[in-house]
This record gives structure tokens, C-alpha cells and sequence, in this order.
């Protein structure tokens, strides 16, 4: 008796796949969560490029154009991501309960792709809102 419960001995030593692997598979979910939150920034700063581009003047063409293509880059991204380290997790999720995990870095590349794009393109609008002259 437990607590005035009986629990059978079958019940007690019941173990799922995922019982065996509990900290590997919390250490997926936390970095399944942490790719989310980075999914998330990114379509933040989609939202925020874009709103330069909705306060720029008809001077301001170049900061227009690159505030869009920075905005749409970004919300693009940003799902992409969390689309991406949803099919990961879940992958990975597998590959923990069947012993044959393997690390891959195609997310790892794409998201250092798109922040490498995306930081470029915000230098462009900083110096064109900057220096405004320069777009005569």
C-alpha cells in the first residue's frame, strides 16, 4: 500500500523508450525551445526593420528598399527556423530513443547565413538613415 493506493508491482516497473533517455530528451526539447525563441527574435526584427521602412520619406528610397527586403528576409527566416527545429526535434527525438543520434549543422549554417545577411543589410539601412545625403 501507497498512501492508501495499491500499486501492482507491473504497474511499478513499467519503463517507456523515453523514460531510458529522459535527460537527453530534455536537453532536446530545451534546445528545440531555445531555436523557437531565436525563430521568434528574428521575426521581431523583421517587424522592426519593416517599420523603418513604413516612417521613411520618398528621399529616403534606398532605406525604403533596404528596411523591406530586411523585414521580409527576417519574418522568412524566422519561420523557417522554427519550422526547421520542429522537424529536428523531432528527429533527434527518434534518433535518442533508437541509439543512433547523429549531430547535424544544416540549421547551425542556414541561421548563420541569414544573421550574416540580415546584419549586412541593417548596416546598409543604419548608414543610409545615417547619412543621407549620400543618395542624391
Amino acid at each position: 500500500m501507497n498512501g492508501g493506493i495499491h500499486i501492482s508491482d507491473t504497474e511499478q516497473d513499467i519503463t517507456t523508450i523515453d523514460s531510458k533517455y529522459v535527460q537527453q530528451h530534455l536537453a532536446n526539447e530545451r534546445t528545440f525551445l531555445a531555436w523557437v525563441r531565436t525563430g521568434i527574435a528574428m521575426v521581431g526584427i523583421g517587424f522592426l526593420a519593416a517599420g523603418f521602412g513604413f516612417s521613411s520619406t520618398a528621399y529616403d528610397r534606398m532605406a525604403h528598399i533596404a528596411a523591406i527586403i530586411i523585414g521580409i528576409t527576417s519574418l522568412f527566416s524566422g519561420i523557417l527556423i522554427i519550422l526547421c527545429s520542429a522537424s529536428a526535434y523531432h528527429r533527434k527525438r527518434n534518433q535518442i530513443n533508437s541509439q543512433t543520434f547523429q549531430a547535424s549543422t544544416k540549421l547551425i549554417r542556414f541561421l548563420t547565413l541569414m544573421l550574416l545577411v540580415i546584419g549586412l543589410a541593417l548596416a546598409v539601412l543604419l548608414y543610409v538613415l545615417l547619412f543621407p545625403a549620400w543618395q542624391v
